[in-house]
């Protein structure tokens, strides 16, 4: 089981959708985040002297299933964020409604550490798929010492560690099942047949995620009534995530993390389907709902130390 680690989260102005702050234990970074609605406040800031990387985080209108994010660095992110506040047509961004800004809390950070900093984190985000990015180009920077780098690797590391809990994903690498990977919780494979088709298809829950892994089977097209999940299944096709195979199918070209075992299987079945009916666990044969209650019912509470 991997390390705990502890995070710090202020509710600035005492409401969970205000200005938050976020530190880790023994890091020198801060995060500071907030919606767009409250950017007049953010900018007031004392972080917002510091140089720092920002996040500008908004829907994306050519594209449900995924947020557009644009990944800037500056010295100056009070300034910054103004230009950025103004109609598009004025030269500002208007998809965005979420700022997150990371800075050093120790200053120690200089406009060649942020400027790498940017960097890593536009090729991370290419490289995660979570999002579509707003920026043109990613300039690759390698004008830091090999020692500042290394530690731009790690400062790296915790910001990725760190968005998740302000519920900003797009930085977070999805676990799979390949070679190499070391999930802290491994779980069963399930399978889902569909005997008519010729489909079979396989999936894990890794850390706490349900992973449809590679090189399963699914329906050719959505053959379901209009839903959310005819959307996802498009969008997997379009991102080649699910390619054409043989006999009129389709195959998933690399492991896929699903929000549920449901939108596992309706993206395998093109229709709707109980996802905690349909995934069977190879070798007992207990339906992934079945196995879930089991794992509930064996759970023990730990015992209270604070007893005698």
């Amino acid at each position: 089981m991997s390390a705990g680690r502890t995070i710090r989260l202020f509710l600035v102005d005492g409401t969970p959708t205000g200005l938050k702050t976020a530190e880790i234990m023994n890091w020198t970074g801060h995060v500071l985040t907030g919606p767009r609605s409250k950017l007049s406040e953010l900018i007031q800031r004392p972080e917002c002297r510091r140089p720092g990387i920002y996040f500008l985080v908004g829907p994306n209108p050519e594209n449900t299933l995924r947020p557009l994010v644009y990944i800037g660095e500056t010295d100056d992110v009070a300034a910054r964020l103004k230009q950025h506040n103004r109609p598009a047509d004025k030269g500002g961004k208007d998809f965005w409604e979420h700022v997150c800004l990371v800075t050093s809390k120790d200053q120690y950070l200089t406009k060649a550490h942020v400027k790498h900093l940017e960097s890593l984190l536009i090729q991370n985000a290419i490289e995660v798929g979570r999002c579509d990015l707003d920026n043109n180009t990613n300039h690759e920077y390698a004008g830091l010492p090999e020692s500042d780098q290394a530690d731009m690797a790690t400062f790296h590391d915790e910001v990725r560690t760190i968005l998740p809990v302000l519920g900003f994903d797009f930085l977070r690498a999805a676990q799979t099942a390949a070679a190499g990977d070391k999930p802290t919780q491994p779980g069963p494979t399930f399978r889902l047949k569909l005997g008519k088709y010729g489909i079979e298809a396989s999936a894990r829950e890794i850390d706490g995620e349900f992973v449809v892994l590679k090189g399963s089977l699914a329906r050719n097209k959505w053959t379901g009534p209009d839903h959310g999940y005819k959307a996802l299944f498009n969008q997997l096709c379009a991102d080649n995530v699910l390619v054409p195979d043989t006999d009129g199918l389709r195959r998933f070209a690399e492991d896929k993390v699903f929000a549920s075992p449901s939108a596992g299987a309706a993206v395998v079945c093109g229709r709707t389907a109980n996802g905690r009916n349909a995934w069977l666990e190879v070798g007992t044969g207990l339906t992934y709902g079945e196995w879930q209650d089991q794992q509930v019912k064996g759970a023990q509470p730990a015992p209270d130390e604070g007893t005698g």
